[in-house]
């Protein structure tokens, strides 16, 4: 064997072993970039985030079909998070404003009848029971506010067109500016009814947060964005919860109440992660799977 044929024996063998060499690395590379994926999603689940959705770009075809099965899987579980949730907040709202109507409904009539008795009119104690019957009547208003939470109707499901419910919004909230980005001819299968009173809600909120800039499109779902006050993640966590409020005079129940409305459709109410640009804020409407 010539010294040349040598030659080539090395370069051929070196050539292998750089080829091997680089695949082990990208073998490697490639396990990693998995191992890293799985922790994300395991910290995920362990902090209660069902929204991941990791790309499925450089990965095997069974290996890129498991990530978009999770993905998929991580919105099933957060809308029946979702459901799971509001039907829980709907029996114990059921039982609380059961028991408070007990107590405030006897209070308020008797508080009633002692202002009434001549014996009562222009003593000391006529400004106690008035106070009396004032807070029982405010704290039953309360109650029966939240009552919306367990008593809603069946929806009634039609084609709703998209573009004539948002236009038809424009005349209730004049003092902002609209952006309508949705197709010609959209429409989807809702209850018109309860969908308008959901927008209302999410506008409503978006106008007291600040906001004059209000824009609906279509993205696979329904965006609802504006540009008020964003809001900070310790209270994303608990917006859906009812009673939860941030404002002075608010009720907390406009976005479970409007939670409450799309899921009797099929549908979910969801903060976006990362809102639509230039907004600092976007509700998303999608339907459930």
């Amino acid at each position: 064997m010539t010294s040349g044929h040598i030659h080539i024996i090395i370069y051929i063998a070196v050539g292998i072993l750089a080829v091997l060499g680089f695949a082990l690395w990208k073998f490697h590379r490639h396990q990693c970039l998995l191992r890293d994926r799985a922790y994300l999603m395991r910290e995920a689940v362990r902090n209660r985030d069902f929204s991941f959705s990791l790309p499925v770009k450089g990965l095997f075809f069974g290996e890129r079909a498991m990530q978009q099965a999770l993905n998929d899987m991580s919105q099933d579980i957060k809308a029946l998070e979702a459901r799971k949730e509001v039907e829980s907040w709907q029996k114990l709202t059921r039982v609380l404003t059961h028991e408070i109507m007990n107590a405030a409904a006897p209070i308020c009539s008797i508080s009633q009848a002692y202002l009434s008795a001549p014996h009562i009119k222009g003593t000391p104690y006529e400004e106690g029971i008035t106070a009396i019957h004032q807070t029982s009547q405010s704290l039953a208003a309360f109650v029966e506010n939240y009552r919306k939470l367990t008593s809603l109707e069946e929806a009634d499901l039609a084609e709703v067109d998209l573009n004539a419910l948002a236009c038809s919004l424009k005349s209730l909230f004049t003092d902002v500016e609209w952006h309508i980005r949705l197709p010609k001819d959209i429409s989807i299968n809702a209850d018109e009814g309860m969908m308008r009173q959901v927008l209302t809600n999410l506008i409503k909120n978006a106008c007291e947060s600040g906001s004059r800039d209000i824009e609906i499109r279509w993205d696979e779902a329904l965006l609802v964005s504006n540009n008020g006050q964003p809001i900070p993640p310790d209270v994303a966590r608990e917006i859906f919860v009812p009673f939860f409020t941030t404002k002075r005079t608010g009720s907390g129940i406009g976005l479970p109440l409007a939670r409450l409305m799309l899921l009797k459709q099929g549908m979910n109410l969801s903060l976006a992660e990362h809102p639509s640009p230039g907004f600092h804020t976007t509700f998303v409407i999608s339907r459930l799977p």
